[in-house]
């Protein structure tokens, strides 16, 4: 049976995929009351299926878990929390991301390159003095916590508190959450909300050139955002624009560390970085999952998905499917064409997708050049998520180094 709450998916999953895909790529799951869709072609045609909803307010997907009753405070937050952009369909989805994109792009990308390129070379510097460092803690989470705070307007020095309150709050989709875990979120969610009420408060009065700003100014024919969606899509922008970026660095030394061919290759070859980071992107993802819910019909081969029925869509596995990737299991760095879904496809594909490549691009040309002689010192733990994927830490000697 598949089970992706057994420790040995969470440490590898891409044999589970494999054994699911072969036996029952239709899989309906009466563990958790969904279907299970392994195929890339599967996969990818949901994503972009008119027929099929995000919308959270449908469906609980925490399910049945045996969690606490939340305060009155924190359930208005959270109904907040479930209008966030990624699970809102049209027309209000189409409004949302209309000006949440607007602004995104016009605060945050214009001019960035250099600015990260400097954050990582900082970075670099520092770890330079030591010759071992936790390149998860020192390298890959400050760099894009840093790069969106300076986008959002937030102060650098609350890193340590974005880091906890949006691990707590990526835990919230995890289906393996627990009292403790969940107790951790409701008090992280309520330090966000005060936060964020008192960033956007100060903002009101005194605009700056950032994306707080940005979105407060933003406005339609229908209106500019309310207090509650400004709250959400800052949550949203502040935790998705690290913890994906943070996780896809980590993924991809830890590959390249058990692929010493294609380390070899990407040394010789850095302009193979672009191709490079789409593979780690498709081998090892940072998102392993995304969830639907049916409002049609919905046939595949022999089964019909019925109005009503939640999908988990196996993002890892559509990303190793022999019948779109040759070779599924194989890095490689070079590997062109790469239709991954690790962004998602359709209407909601990430948004913060071209930064994310950006910062990846960039902090791994520089490391890779700077220490090309780094060894990993010990096998790393990975974080305890099925839905996300991650390195709690990665132990990296420096060795020798380029100036």
């Amino acid at each position: 049976m598949f089970d992706p709450l057994d420790p040995d998916h969470l440490r590898d999953p891409y044999p589970n995929y494999h054994a699911l895909r072969a036996a029952d790529p239709v899989h309906r799951s009466e563990v958790f009351e969904s279907w299970l869709l392994s195929r890339h072609a599967d996969v990818r045609s949901v994503l972009r299926a008119p027929c099929f909803s995000v919308d959270r307010s449908r469906t609980d997907p925490l399910g049945s878990a045996p969690l606490p009753p939340i305060a009155a405070e924190f359930a208005d937050i959270a109904q907040a929390l479930r209008r966030v952009l990624m699970f809102l369909d049209p027309p209000e989805h189409t409004r949302m991301r209309r000006l949440v994109a607007k602004a995104f792009h016009e605060a945050g990308m214009n001019g960035r390159r250099p600015r990260i390129q400097r954050i990582v070379e900082e970075l670099l510097d520092a770890a330079s003095e030591r010759e071992e460092i936790d390149f998860i803690a020192e390298f890959a989470y400050p760099l894009p916590v840093i790069v969106i705070a300076e986008i959002l307007g937030l102060p650098i020095s609350e890193g340590a508190a974005f880091k906890r309150w949006s691990d707590d709050l990526g835990a919230l989709l995890d289906p393996t959450l627990g009292r403790e875990a969940f107790e951790r979120c409701v008090n992280s969610v309520r330090d966000l909300h005060r936060f964020f009420s008192e960033v956007l408060s100060e903002r009101r009065k005194r605009p700056r050139s950032d994306l707080v700003s940005a979105l407060l100014a933003a406005e339609d024919a229908s209106g500019r955002l309310t207090d509650s969606q400004l709250f959400s899509t800052c949550v949203l922008l502040l935790g998705a624009g690290h913890l994906t970026t943070t996780n896809l660095m980590g993924n991809a030394l830890w590959a390249l560390w058990r692929h010493p061919g294609e380390r070899r290759r990407l040394g010789a070859h850095p302009e193979l970085m672009r191709t490079a980071v789409e593979e780690f992107l498709r081998y090892d993802g940072p998102l392993q999952a995304t969830g639907r819910l049916a409002t049609a019909p919905y046939p595949i081969e022999d089964k019909t998905i019925q109005p009503g029925d939640f999908v988990v869509l196996l993002l890892g596995a559509a990303n190793r499917d022999p019948a779109e990737f040759p070779d599924p299991d194989r890095l490689d760095v070079g590997r062109a064409p790469n239709r991954h879904v690790a962004f998602g496809q359709g209407i909601h594909h990430c948004l913060g997708k071209d930064l994310a490549r950006l910062n990846t691009k960039i902090a791994l040309q520089a490391f890779l050049h700077r220490f090309p002689e780094w060894v990993v010192t010990c096998e790393p733990p990975r974080k305890r998520n099925v839905v996300s994927r991650g390195l709690a830490s990665l132990p990296v000697a420096l060795g020798g180094r380029h100036a």
